[in-house]
């Protein structure tokens, strides 16, 4: 058993696989409605303990992805959808999620991204996604722009809390560590695409601004807009030690967005909001953020 524990790395193995499987529920690998293998197959996959995939399968339920019932496997409930606000946010699809719009903005030679969000877990998963389809010759773009926005850590954030004693700091602490990760996953996947010659130019500044994220932000090569507002849940955080806190929390990963668009006339609703929403972001850029 202890040698078991040790290979699984503890929190670190469980961090890992919920992020491979929420990887895969965004990416379209397992699609709404589909069910996850079993958990001996995923902990042979993993090569983590079966205590380990259990503690990942409740985690995933307690944001809201699957629903597992006992005797029954884990089924997707919650992907990462978008919804159409503008007449070019409709082009040729009936249901939107958010990595075709991705895939599409960096299919473009420059490719710009401006985000505003809480923590930059989602934005890591779609910029990894993209960087191995550079990798294997499907894409090819010859700049990258990335200008996020993030809460100062020293910011006392109304979220992630505990029910009961809500001055925990633990949740506090998983949510920095969370954000840590992912913005410096994100930059080295990045910068390692430049240092193998894979794209040309890549450039990701990270600012801090005092700023209580109430929504999630991006805007992609200045012509579209994602929108989405945080939902405030009720449900139990698994802390890397394996305790379970009951909390009150957002989740972003699987928001809901909203799609806007520029179009050829300047005053449709989509190009208002996404001239408003760039001047929004470079305001927060320019003055706020240190």
């Amino acid at each position: 058993m202890a040698a078991r524990q040790a290979r699984d790395g503890g929190g670190r193995a469980f961090r890992q696989v919920c992020e491979a499987l929420r990887t895969r529920m965004v990416d379209g690998t397992y699609q709404l409605g589909a069910e996850l293998p079993a958990q001996g197959k995923l902990a042979k996959e993993f090569g983590v303990s079966r205590d380990t995939v259990q503690r990942v399968v409740r985690e995933l339920g307690n944001e809201g992805w699957i629903e597992s019932r006992q005797g029954s496997p884990a089924r997707v409930v919650k992907v990462q959808c978008v919804q159409s606000a503008t007449a070019k946010a409709t082009r040729s699809r009936q249901a939107m999620t958010m990595g075709p719009l991705i895939s599409e903005a960096f299919e473009q030679p420059e490719v710009s991204l401006d985000v505003f969000t809480l923590t930059s877990e989602s934005l890591d998963t779609h910029i990894r996604l993209q960087a191995e389809r550079i990798r294997v010759g499907a894409i090819a773009p010859a700049s990258v722009a990335v200008r996020m926005l993030l809460p100062d850590p020293q910011l006392d954030l109304p979220y992630p809390v505990a029910r009961q004693g809500r001055d925990d700091p633990r949740l506090r602490e998983r949510l920095r560590a969370i954000t840590d990760r992912h913005t410096e996953s994100l930059r080295t996947a990045l910068r390692d695409l430049q240092a193998e010659s894979l794209v040309p130019s890549v450039d990701v500044q990270v600012r801090h601004v005092r700023l209580v994220p109430a929504f999630k932000l991006y805007v992609i090569n200045r012509t579209e807009v994602l929108h989405a507002l945080y939902e405030v849940v009720e449900r139990s955080i698994i802390l890397d030690t394996g305790e379970e806190v009951d909390a009150l929390d957002v989740l972003g990963l699987g928001a809901t967005l909203t799609h806007h668009a520029e179009d050829a006339d300047p005053d449709s609703p989509g190009s208002v909001f996404v001239l408003k929403t760039r001047s929004w972001f470079e305001s927060v850029w320019n003055l706020l953020a240190d």
